[in-house]
Order: C-alpha cells, then sequence, then structure tokens
C-alpha cells in the first residue's frame, strides 16, 4: 500500500522546513498532512471500486442482449450498493483529526485505521473477483450464486468501512 502521508511529508520542501522552526506549528502541519494522505487515500480506494461499477454497468448490457433480463434487478441492486459504498467513503470527512476536531486520533487507533484502510484495498481485489465470477457465469447456472456473491462482497466491504467509523467513534 503506498504510504500518502510519507508522500506528502517528503515533499512539503523549504516552507515545511521554515515551519518546522516555529513551535507548535509543526503538530499542526503533521496532522494536515495526514489529512490529505486519509484524502488521497479514501480517493484511491473509491477509484478501484468505480473501476468495478464500470464492469458492472458493462455486464448489465452484456445481460440484457444475451436474454439475461431476469438477473437485472440482481445486478442493479449490486451495483446500487456499490455505488453507495464509493459514495460513502468519497465524502466521508477528511483525514484523521484536525487540529481543532473533538475527535483527537493518537497512534493506537491511527494503526487501526490503517489496517482498516487495508482491509478496504484487500475488497476491491474481493469484488474484481466477484465480478470476474459473474462475468463468467452469464448465459450459465451459476449466475444466480454469482450474483449473491457478489452482493454478499460488497455488504462486507460496507461492515468494514462502518467499523472503520466505530474506531473514531469509540474515542
Amino acid at each position: 500500500m503506498t504510504d500518502y502521508y510519507d508522500k506528502i511529508k517528503d515533499s512539503q520542501g523549504l516552507f515545511g522546513k521554515i515551519a518546522g522552526m516555529i513551535p507548535g506549528f509543526n503538530g499542526y502541519l503533521d496532522r494536515e498532512q495526514r489529512r490529505e494522505a486519509d484524502k488521497m487515500l479514501r480517493d484511491n480506494i473509491a477509484n478501484r471500486y468505480s473501476e468495478q461499477l464500470a464492469r458492472i454497468s458493462d455486464l448489465q448490457v452484456q445481460l440484457l442482449t444475451s436474454g439475461g433480463i431476469e438477473f437485472v434487478d440482481d445486478l442493479q441492486d449490486a451495483a446500487t450498493r456499490l455505488q453507495r459504498f464509493i459514495d460513502t467513503v468519497k465524502t466521508a470527512a477528511h483525514g484523521y483529526a484536525g487540529l481543532f476536531d473533538a475527535i483527537k486520533v493518537n497512534e493506537p487507533e491511527l494503526q487501526k485505521l490503517y489496517a482498516f484502510d487495508l482491509s478496504l484495498l484487500e475488497y476491491a481485489t474481493k469484488v474484481a473477483a466477484a465480478v470476474d465470477n459473474v462475468e463468467t457465469s452469464i448465459g450459465g447456472d451459476g449466475l444466480a450464486a454469482a450474483l449473491r456473491h457478489l452482493s454478499s462482497v460488497i455488504a462486507e466491504a460496507n461492515t468494514t468501512y462502518e467499523r472503520r467509523k466505530e474506531v473514531l467513534a469509540t474515542k
């Protein structure tokens, strides 16, 4: 997993070095860099899931042209759930707590959040595999099971994201 925080911190340049000499300002910059890294990471996660959403849209057309119209609603339900998940990830508040935020995230909580972020990236791979399975099942007997599996994996990704939010809420 790309460490966006390190990328931002390494690219701070001359301004960052000067700001590092001002007492208290370095901590503020560090929090702002974590916010930016969090936004970049969540954008990356959302983009990976958006790629799968585009594939699902293509599969809907394929279902219609191959006579699988009875499965279009199931695939649309999965697409809707995935779109909702993507929107949730994209529109979440940025960062792991800013200077004046009521919730302050310490290192142990930050490590838990990173673990959730890694699992969200892993679920993107699982969703891609489930979409592959739906694609290969079109026209066959296993399509209904493949669609159920896709919905299940999307639901698991949603649950994982909700648990991530719980780490912040229990502070």
